[in-house]
């Protein structure tokens, strides 16, 4: 758990995290996910992202009004002879992760409603202990193209502790609250689904089928991690969630069998690198503060702010550094936009919005953050 800081804490940089030599670490590894897992040190990871098959069971293409298909899921390895070959294989590989994480880690699963309750039963049945099931609401979902049922507009992520009786895992309440607004941090996720130029590409066509976004594992990693920290992915695909560890300044090791995703996940990697923070991971004094229009961490998730992005506070010289976790660092204190501000200020009340100052990466011109907000 995030512990509080006194003001007379002094600000130090995190040890760094000691990994069992025998870990391959910040590497795809190429086969069965299962036997893989089987073949690492045991408890070696701080955190287990997995997005399984979905065993979606789809009969038929799917064609849009306009009488274009649609590109579905249909990849041979989505396709399962039956309910219990699918639930043997869940056990399998839930059993094999559940073996390499350590007794303070956490595991996260996503999936849609063709498989998630059934992954569910099976995490319970293996040992995991449920905290959280989150309802990643798509704001641009694809359309119910029969116009038979209503358009599946979300996923669902569950989040477990290892066991029921672990006393210890990793969750940045505080910060998460800081960096949205200081509201707590709700289990309905708006984010777009992947798309655009964010979506991997091979010989001109979409890579893999489920590629997710960025955004929603950043806020799974930022919220459950901390730099340093081993994540695993058992079902690489084309590499988001060692992506985004790096990016964040995490480890990563993360796993499949089909050499056209490793492919496309190697090139992918090593166009990253991890945030340069110019106070990395500094602790401060975690403040509370008021409640602007919209999240201040929704820019930091879509990249338009990275993690390590330096502000600086109007008519100041002073500096502060952006966080994973939506929270800013400045003068030795560390939470929301609005209350660092007032802190160094020496105000009761400060908006953040107008009182730091971004550098437009285009044009080098330092602007209001109130300029990132529509209507601003």
């Amino acid at each position: 758990m995030t512990t509080q800081l006194s003001p007379k804490t002094t600000t130090r940089r995190p040890a760094v995290k000691k990994i069992h030599p025998d870990v391959p670490v910040n590497q795809i590894l190429r086969g069965d996910c299962v036997a893989v897992m089987n073949s690492l040190p045991p408890k070696c990871a701080d955190l287990v992202f997995a997005d399984p098959p979905y065993n979606m069971q789809l009969g038929g293409d799917l064609w849009r009004p306009n009488m274009t298909k649609v590109d579905a899921v249909t990849d041979p390895w989505d396709k399962f002879k039956s309910f219990a070959e699918y639930d043997s294989f869940t056990r399998a590989w839930l059993t094999a992760a559940r073996r390499v994480l350590k007794d303070t880690g956490t595991l996260w699963v996503i999936g849609s409603y063709h498989n998630i309750y059934r992954v569910g039963s099976v995490m319970m049945d293996v040992g995991y202990w449920m905290l959280n099931d989150i309802c990643w609401v798509k704001a641009n979902p694809t359309p119910q193209m029969k116009g038979t049922r209503f358009c599946n507009a979300h996923e669902t992520l569950l989040w477990a502790k290892k066991s029921a009786d672990q006393k210890k895992y990793t969750f940045h309440y505080r910060e998460l609250k800081a960096g949205n607004d200081d509201k707590q941090m709700r289990s309905d996720w708006y984010v777009p689904i992947c798309s655009g130029r964010e979506r991997e590409q091979r010989n001109g066509k979409k890579a893999h089928t489920t590629q997710k976004p960025e955004a929603l594992m950043h806020r799974v990693i930022a919220a459950t991690t901390n730099p340093g920290d081993l994540v695993l992915d058992p079902f690489c695909g084309t590499g988001t969630t060692a992506a985004v560890a790096k990016r964040l300044g995490r480890n990563y090791i993360t796993i499949d069998r089909e050499g056209d995703y490793i492919e496309v996940a190697e090139k992918r990697l090593a166009n990253i690198s991890p945030a340069l923070l110019t106070s990395p991971d500094e602790h401060g004094i975690l403040l509370g503060g008021p409640k602007p229009r919209i999240p201040f961490v929704s820019f930091v998730e879509s990249g338009i702010l990275p993690t390590g992005s330096a502000l600086r506070l109007k008519g100041t010289t002073i500096f502060g550094c952006i966080h994973a976790d939506g929270t800013l660092t400045a003068g030795g204190h560390r939470g929301s936009i609005h209350k660092v501000s007032a802190v160094l200020l020496g105000l009761p009340t400060s908006n953040g919005w107008t009182a730091w100052l971004y550098t437009d990466r285009l044009t080098g011109e330092e602007r209001l953050l109130d300029a990132l907000r529509p209507g601003a």
